[in-house]
């Protein structure tokens, strides 16, 4: 699923002008709906496996089904979003998406879904939106003029952050009346706006896809990314982050199990709600603190709030901890969404940001499984406790590795978690 952050547009523009152009609106609107969609599907398949079986390995593994296409498909992903008609690319990976969540649906309500069935589907939805994703954060430059980019970007994350607040909500409050099935269901539908807006879209003329072999793509975006440093800082901060980070999300469907699925309906609302607000703050810390100073303070509360996690007994307690870690969360991935977007020019963007989703969205996968296997052996307190000791090693362990981005703009992008 996406995390970005709403930062305020380039002096002199507006932050609100981007919806004056009807193509950006249009495609605003649609969107906001397709992210509610995603994250009420999340919640249905957090949930629908705790019904099916208790081991933390399997509920960690369904965070892990989502990732895995990274390792299979982001790089070729990339490549393509810099070479094909993004348009007819984007139309097939929508299409792909409400056909696996309508089948997981229809599935679901008919009583045909067991725990590896629902890995099974949980996969194929994560393939569509891995294969959609370097070509989605590359069509905002065609859809508004050059000096409404940032302004653009900084919206497309705030809707994304009203749809994390408010999906899971609503998405517990469906799974408790009519069960996981419909939130399926309500998710393919929900990609029809976005698909509705591709197909009556007409893409600039001059916009030609680029002539070149798949893997000779991969190789020179691989080959730039070796040789920048800035590059390899950001890469190895996202994989030390994002492996020990994913314990508290993977395991929450066990953590939030004796409140119900509107519980863990409210407690992802919370982790988003203070997403947004921490996405309201994060500017004028940055005026405080450098781009590391951020990101290493992040990172240490939300250790703390992996701690807490595992030993809150009382469930406003957690709500509390969840806003918090919202707000750490999206503090440390905007500096790294920012440093990832702007590590390369514009001619390898896609590829550079292929590679950066694969270290994030893969250490997730990895992380979620063994998070999971360890909290079999161990128990779920104690698992959040390792996973929050790694988070706080990684700090002072990468130090060498500093992200200097006085020359970067805080514009992040779009990226699934």
């Amino acid at each position: 699923m996406p995390v970005v952050v709403p930062m305020a547009g380039r002096r002199g523009v507006s932050p609100w002008a981007p919806l004056g152009e009807p193509l950006f609106r249009s495609l605003w609107i649609a969107s906001v709906i397709s992210y509610t969609g995603t994250w009420m599907q999340n919640v249905g398949a957090g949930w629908l496996m705790t019904q099916m079986t208790m081991n933390p390995l399997m509920v960690g593994l369904v965070q892990a089904a989502a990732a895995l296409p990274v390792f299979l498909v982001i790089l070729p992903a990339g490549a393509l979003a810099d070479m094909v008609d993004r348009r007819r690319f984007l139309l097939l990976t929508q299409g792909w998406m409400v056909l696996a969540s309508g089948t997981l649906g229809i599935m679901t309500l008919t009583s045909c879904v067991g725990p590896w069935v629902l890995l099974l589907f949980t996969f194929l939805l994560g393939l569509g939106a891995v294969m959609n994703d370097p070509a989605w954060q590359a069509i905002t430059p065609e859809l508004v003029p050059a000096e409404q980019h940032a302004s653009a970007v900084a919206l497309n994350s705030a809707g994304f952050n009203v749809a994390r607040a408010v999906g899971p909500a609503l998405g517990g409050l469906i799974v408790a009346a009519v069960g996981c099935g419909t939130t399926f269901l309500l998710n393919a539908f929900s990609f029809l706006g976005v698909i509705l807006f591709l197909y009556r879209w007409k893409r600039p003329i001059g916009t030609r896809p680029k002539t070149q072999r798949v893997w000779s793509a991969i190789g020179d975006g691989f080959s730039y990314v070796r040789e920048s440093g800035l590059a390899k800082s950001v890469l190895l901060r996202t994989g030390t982050f994002s492996v020990a980070a994913v314990a508290m999300l993977a395991l929450l469907p066990i953590i939030a199990r004796p409140y119900g699925a509107r519980g863990y309906g409210v407690l992802l609302g919370c982790f988003g709600l203070g997403a947004l607000l921490g996405a309201v703050a994060l500017p004028r810390l940055r005026e405080r603190l450098s781009v590391d100073g951020v990101v290493g303070a992040a990172i240490l509360i939300f250790a703390a709030m992996t701690f807490a996690a595992g030993r809150a007994e009382i469930f406003g307690l957690l709500c509390a901890v969840m806003l918090v870690a919202g707000g750490a969360w999206i503090g440390i991935l905007a500096c790294l969404n920012v440093a990832a977007q702007t590590m390369c020019p514009a001619y390898v963007r896609a590829r550079a940001l292929s590679f950066y989703l694969l270290v994030l969205q893969g250490g997730m996968a990895i992380g979620a499984t063994l998070w999971g296997a360890l909290a079999k052996r161990i128990g779920v307190p104690d698992a959040l406790g390792v996973a929050a000791v790694v988070l706080a090693l990684g700090v002072f362990a990468l130090r060498g590795h500093r992200i200097t981005a006085s020359e970067l703009e805080l514009t992040p992008v779009v990226v699934r978690d």
